[in-house]
């Protein structure tokens, strides 16, 4: 076997699967990540007792992480359960939260005289998510694309009965099949999942209702989603991977239309034969290679997603009218969702979701309290810049948190913590605080995203949310797979 030398640039999710795809086949791997601890997003907050998941909280495709362990000969160590409900949803002015099942009898029980026939109709709209889903997998979200041309010749494998959605927003969609404005936007939350809202999202991504209601549903990890990274780094210790923390690359050396080195920020040169980077694709092309076509005039042109406003409470008490997943949605969709992207002030009536992870393990918080991490989708930095008034709309949300729970939760505040997308930034290096990346517009996927291969480097490759396939656990673990079959076919490393 030819072995080889890697830096890995990030450990987020996508860098930490692609470190144990390699290390698994004996390469040599050192990881440099700028914050003081692994994850990237997919990261983990303790005070005081109380533990929080700092980005993502559940999991779909969980046969992407059994595929990633047993493509390195191990058994998937990670303790999963699957969510029943999967969320619950609140809207303004109703007392009475729905809670959303994959069991569509279920489900239709709980929309009881607001949506007839829930059920039929819910089946034949999940159903057709599953044929964009399936027919759509193997040609666009599990390919390498060399050029935009080859990505439109590979999309000529998918049915062409898929085209007119393409061009149709979802909520076109879920507005042909569903009656009731609640039954609408329960079906169209899967758009802010995407940083984006359904009134831009082309239709095709449906094809996550089917993800979540029929194929594998989502999931929560045993003790918080850091659990993931943990077991990860102790799979990467035992073979040797190396990771350096609080280095952030600022630079890079080239030599014969290579790189040579990385450079970090005290100026210490980093070789190896290969180098990927799992920071975010675009970004990185223009601040760290200085290319034109990434520079900070076109990125800003292009379609990123929403930032995220997060605040982490440890909380006094049980609070009974929460579950361990939760929407809370005004009465505005519409409107709230033309407004959000642009926005350069707060929303006064934001809408969030809150995750109460000590809902399923106690061990997230001392005992006959709660941690709360809450949500909320806000404009990134290219619109909203200036985020003094944080704690003016941290306390809205609380504030409105606690109407609609029946509890104080301001009077019964242990820890906090906010975090507002310049924060976010600054942490984890999300251009212009956007959380997600690059949006899934159809000029923003398949050969249309930045490449998982550099365009002038032969040993420089990209892994993470904002190349191919794109955002979305899976997904990233997905582009760990992607990158071992160019490296497979650039440099015979397998």
């Amino acid at each position: 076997m030819n072995k080889k030398s890697v830096v890995i640039i990030g450990s987020g999710l996508g860098g930490l699967s692609a470190a144990l795809r390699l290390s698994s086949k004996g390469h040599k791997v050192t990881i440099l990540e700028k914050h003081h601890q692994a994850g990237g997003r997919l990261n983990q907050l303790k005070m005081e007792g109380f533990t929080f998941d700092v980005g993502p909280s559940f999991m779909s495709m969980t046969y992407e992480l059994d595929e990633l362990f047993q493509s390195c000969g191990i058994k998937n160590p990670v303790k999963m359960d699957e969510l029943d409900p999967i969320y619950t949803v609140y809207f303004e002015g109703n007392p009475k939260p729905y809670r959303i099942f994959k069991d569509l009898k279920k489900l239709e029980k709980e929309f009881e005289g607001v949506e007839p026939n829930l059920a039929a109709k819910a089946e034949k709209y999940i159903n057709k998510g599953g044929e964009f889903f399936h027919d759509t997998e193997k040609p666009v979200i599990k390919s390498n694309f060399d050029s935009v041309l080859g990505y439109i010749l590979g999309l000529t494998r998918v049915p062409m009965k898929h085209l007119p959605y393409l061009f149709k927003t979802m909520w076109t969609e879920v507005e042909k099949n569903f009656e009731s404005e609640q039954v609408r936007v329960i079906f169209s939350l899967v758009a802010f999942f995407l940083g984006s809202t359904p009134f831009q999202t082309p239709s095709v991504y449906s094809l996550l209702s089917y993800t979540e209601m029929k194929h594998n549903g989502y999931w929560k990890v045993h003790g918080g989603m850091y659990k993931l990274v943990e077991e990860l780094l102790k799979l990467l210790s035992e073979r040797g991977v190396e990771i350096i923390y609080n280095t952030e690359v600022t630079a890079i050396e080239e030599s014969n239309g290579a790189v040579k080195s990385v450079i970090d920020q005290n100026g210490k040169k980093w070789n190896a034969d290969i180098f990927i980077s799992n920071s975010d694709a675009a970004s990185f092309r223009g601040k760290i290679l200085g290319r034109e076509k990434f520079s900070e005039q076109k990125l800003d042109k292009m379609h990123w997603t929403l930032a995220p406003f997060t605040i982490y409470l440890g909380v006094k008490g049980k609070i009974e009218n929460l579950e361990h997943h939760n929407y809370f949605l005004g009465s505005n969709f519409r409107g709230y969702a033309d407004m959000i992207f642009t926005s350069s002030i707060s929303p006064q009536k934001p809408y969030y979701y809150v995750n109460a992870s000590s809902k399923s393990y106690a061990e997230c918080a001392p005992e006959g309290c709660e941690n709360l991490f809450i949500l909320c989708p806000v404009p990134d930095l290219r619109f909203k810049n200036n985020w003094d008034d944080r704690e003016e709309l941290a306390q809205n949300i609380i504030d409105d948190l606690s109407a609609r729970v029946g509890y104080d939760i301001s009077g019964n505040i242990m820890v906090k913590k906010i975090m507002d997308p310049i924060d976010w930034e600054k942490a984890f290096n999300l251009y212009k605080g956007s959380g997600l990346g690059l949006a899934h517009d159809m000029d923003q996927v398949g050969g249309f995203r930045p490449k998982n291969k550099d365009e002038k480097f032969g040993n420089l490759y990209y892994v993470g949310a904002s190349t191919t396939p794109g955002t979305g656990l899976p997904m990233v673990v997905i582009s760990s797979k992607l990158v071992m079959e160019r490296l497979e076919k650039d440099h015979g490393i397998l």
